[in-house]
């Protein structure tokens, strides 16, 4: 089988080394395996099994040349499959991501729905380790505080596809309210956070729901999370940590979420939240999550091959 690893997905102006590491392990893992393994360094397309990228291409698209070259491998032209790399769900409890450096992988697309993500035969093995290389467990779940926190997610991300981050904000908030009539605290993505005439125009666009305010924290979540009774969420990695630490969570799209069977869609029982089944998720997801050295001996890339 043959695999190629672009290598210029990922521009030079890049500061993570991380982004790049991944394409370089990827093809070491292959090779380790016994197939063949291509670092690519040139902006061309070459006939493979599996085209190996870092990140996703926002579905409006984007004009700059290591964006280009990503959506022409996504395209699927000059490869079967497309195996995308992008941050791990984990990320919250350790955000440099180091020594271990686990990433999520797919197939073919970056949501549950679109993707191929390897999970259909969990092996809890695989959550035990990581929650041993990690330090994370799963906390009891939380019958008491206070507030909803709403864990925005970026404007333009391609996560959020092409929904407008206000109107979101604002239908979510209204929806909330026909149920609940609890402080509501909306915590914005720190890129997002880092301009001060978004979060004004939010405020202004929010001041027909009662109680609502913005976070003024910045940085660490947990501070949003003290005496916090809901966590909602779109369908970003953002709602994973409060889920494993216990919050009640609230979900809008469940369809391309990876938290959907652990979370509610709508709010009818946010008084009212049932408890999930987080260790059986826990098991599934981490069988798309992958350290740097299953990556380079080869481990991460036999379970992926099985799914060909």
């Amino acid at each position: 089988m043959k695999v190629v690893s672009y290598y210029n997905v990922v521009p030079n102006k890049n500061k993570s080394q991380e982004k790049f590491d991944i394409l370089t392990k990827f093809v070491k893992g292959v090779i380790a395996a016994g197939d063949t393994g291509i670092l690519h360094t040139g902006t061309n397309l070459i006939d493979a099994d599996v085209g190996v990228i870092q990140g996703w291409q926002h579905e409006r698209g984007k004009t700059a040349p290591h964006l280009q070259l990503r959506q022409s491998v996504i395209n699927r032209t000059a490869n079967t499959h497309v195996c995308s790399a992008d941050s791990n769900f984990f990320l919250y409890a350790n955000k440099s991501n180091q020594p271990h450096h686990y990433l999520r992988y797919s197939f073919n697309g970056v949501f549950p729905n679109t993707g191929e993500y390897f999970d259909n035969n969990p092996n809890p093995i695989r959550w035990r380790q990581i929650s041993k290389d990690t330090g994370i467990v799963i906390k009891e779940p939380k019958t008491n505080g206070n507030h909803i926190l709403i864990c925005a997610q970026r404007e333009g991300g391609w996560s959020l596809g092409t929904h407008n981050l206000i109107n979101w904000l604002l239908n979510t908030c209204t929806e909330i309210r026909k149920h609940s009539d609890r402080p509501i605290i909306v915590r914005l993505h720190p890129k997002d956070n880092k301009s001060n005439r978004r979060a004004t125009n939010i405020v202004r666009a929010l001041e027909t729901v009662n109680k609502v305010t913005l976070s003024n924290n910045r940085d660490d979540i947990e501070k949003d999370l003290i005496n916090c009774w809901a966590v909602v969420n779109h369908n970003s990695s953002a709602i994973v940590g409060p889920i494993i630490q216990g919050h009640n969570a609230f979900i809008t799209d469940p369809k391309t979420s990876q938290c959907a069977e652990v979370a509610h869609y709508g709010f009818e029982k946010i008084e009212t939240p049932e408890i999930f089944d987080r260790q059986k998720w826990l098991e599934r997801v981490s069988m798309f999550h992958w350290k740097f050295s299953e990556l380079e001996d080869g481990t991460c890339w036999k379970h992926m091959r099985e799914y060909i």
